[in-house]
């Protein structure tokens, strides 16, 4: 099957509806860079696709960095001198500063204040915040429910440990006709946050899914890893395998209702840059195209000067423009099936458009061919007069262009085409021997 015939056959209710069943169920898991949350979210995602999950020692060097120790938390609250727990991590897993080290205490409310964290801004929501690196422990709670604490002796825990493990991140490797590789990467390290989170991790599950069904021929990498440490670790474990990636993509935010984002490698002009701002331009609203800038997600780790990969990072809405990034609102409610599906089908535009993406030459090269006497404008016959015009149009472009030297994408951007009606024309013009796919 080809990934053309996916996505005729592509049904964006039922898939949209079942990618967010599988949302609901990974929801409540509180995720980290590292720990049993991780491991968890994993096996769920080994129901939909066959992932290899690696595990690697804390303390491991990875460049400039070091696998760091393993996290895992029990349960964490802040009870009042009733013993009513008015924080409780079981309710909401943002309520405890990721990665916090164990405490038990009791302490007034002035000396727990410095180990809260609201957002004033957004007062009825729940903040995320992380202590990856420095060790600290803290509380994250709504900005109305700090201001109503009463002065009062507070119990406060944190079961938690932090102690020498692994960093556990899932893998799959789709193999091609080829060796040369499309990255799919998402990062699976925060907790109760579906956008920015879950929303890259299923839609990226379920087109590896799809994909699985097809005979590509590039072959297809896909990586389920914590933030920026996971990518630091893969790159550096992995170095005989990027020679051999040729495109690639970073999923985030994805899942929300905003006009499609696409953030450029940090070449600007690669395929995969060139690639998916063509088929954002063919759909309905108003995509950005950003420049690359070496802050955000693992893009800016796959596209440091030592690697230089081509791989920019495809979102919605970004990072830090919706008001319910990193806070409780950023839940079931935000992302909907529809945008879910909407985002999987993106993709496999994307990835039909690297798939048919070649160079032909035409074997009439001189003058116009004879269309009418090969049966070409039979072939189209009965159709809307404007689709005629177009398959007609189609035609002349690509026997006009198809000299060994453009690609079907330059063909698409110099006539403004849709490069999935131009790889269905070339079909059509090598059928009948006036194109011939070149290799060189």
């Amino acid at each position: 099957m080809k990934v053309g015939e996916l996505i005729a056959a592509f049904d964006p209710v039922e898939t949209g509806r079942t990618m967010h069943e599988y949302m609901a169920r990974l929801y409540p898991i509180c995720r980290s860079i590292t720990g049993d949350g991780v491991r968890q979210t994993l096996r769920i995602l080994q129901e939909i696709v066959p992932l290899d999950v690696h595990e690697v020692p804390t303390g491991t060097p990875v460049f400039d960095w070091t696998v760091p120790k393993e996290w895992n938390v029990r349960d964490a609250y802040i009870k009042n001198s009733a013993g009513e727990r008015v924080v409780d991590f079981k309710r909401c897993n943002l309520h405890v500063l990721n990665y916090s080290v164990p405490v038990r205490a009791r302490m007034r409310l002035e000396a727990l204040r410095e180990h809260l964290f609201s957002d004033p801004e957004h007062p009825d929501w729940i903040p995320y915040r992380t202590s990856y690196y420095a060790e600290n422990w803290g509380f994250c709670l709504s900005h109305r429910q700090l201001q109503a604490l009463p002065e009062d002796e507070y119990e406060v825990c944190i079961d938690a440990s932090l102690e020498d493990g692994h960093l556990t991140y899932g893998e799959y490797a789709l193999p091609g006709e080829t060796p040369d590789e499309v990255l799919i990467s998402t990062h699976v390290c925060h907790p109760s946050l579906c956008n920015d989170n879950l929303s890259g991790v299923l839609v990226s599950a379920f087109l590896a899914r799809l994909l699985s069904r097809t005979s590509p021929r590039y072959s297809y990498r896909f990586l389920y890893i914590p933030g920026t440490i996971g990518s630091i670790t893969w790159l550096a474990l992995n170095e005989d395998v990027v020679p051999r990636i040729s495109h690639g993509l970073v999923l985030t935010c994805i899942g929300d209702s905003g006009n499609f984002t696409y953030k450029k490698s940090r070449r600007g002009d690669a395929e995969i840059d060139r690639v998916v701002a063509h088929v954002l331009q063919q759909r309905p609203g108003a995509p950005k195209i950003i420049e690359f800038f070496p802050y955000g997600y693992d893009e800016r780790q796959y596209c440091s000067p030592g690697f230089d990969l081509p791989v920019g990072c495809l979102m919605r809405s970004p990072h830090g423009e919706f008001p319910q990034y990193h806070t409780s609102a950023d839940n079931l409610d935000f992302v909907r099936p529809e945008y879910l599906a909407e985002s999987l089908e993106v993709l496999l535009e994307v990835v039909a458009a690297l798939e048919t993406n070649r160079t032909y030459r035409n074997l009439n090269p001189k003058c116009e061919p004879q269309l009418g006497k090969r049966g070409l404008y039979q072939k189209i016959g009965g159709q809307r007069p404007e689709a005629t015009r177009a398959q007609q149009m189609a035609m002349l472009w690509l026997l006009n262009l198809s000299d060994g030297r453009h690609t079907l994408l330059d063909v698409a951007e110099r006539a403004r085409m849709p490069i999935a009606r131009l790889a269905e024309t070339a079909d059509l013009l090598v059928e009948h021997g006036l194109l011939r796919e070149s290799k060189s």
